[in-house]
């Protein structure tokens, strides 16, 4: 994916997180919960 060149993160990952906190009422600090439990370490402040 080219949309996401010099980015710190894949594309696949950064497309999960917009699809959950666009799909579903959470805060940046439930979806970066989200991403830890699946092995994604990434800050809330980042997102």
């Amino acid at each position: 994916m080219t949309d996401f060149k010099w980015r710190h993160f894949q594309g696949d990952v950064i497309l999960w997180a917009v699809r959950w906190y666009c799909r579903y009422p959470i805060s940046y600090r439930d979806l970066e919960e989200m991403l830890a439990e699946r092995g994604i370490s990434v800050d809330h402040t980042t997102i």
